[in-house]
């Protein structure tokens, strides 16, 4: 996922001049980040589906399940 950096740098510069600039002065329209977010969104999904990771399986509650791995005595 490093390929995506560069991009959530953008997205990140645009996130946060949008809400100091424009949320906190009570525009809520988020439109203006909208396409660097997708872009970024689209390079994490690539980047998951390269190495193999599915979304649904980071959604999994796995604490305090059988299936938490437990520390070795």
């Amino acid at each position: 996922m490093e390929d995506c950096s560069e991009l959530k740098q953008k997205y990140d510069a645009c996130f946060n001049s949008w809400f100091s600039e424009k949320f906190l002065k009570g525009d809520t329209n988020d439109s203006m980040c909208a396409p660097l977010l997708k872009v970024y969104k689209d390079c994490v999904a690539k980047a998951m589906k390269e190495h193999h990771i599915e979304l649904k399986e980071m959604e999994i509650n796995y604490l305090e399940t059988e299936k938490e791995k437990k520390p070795h005595s």
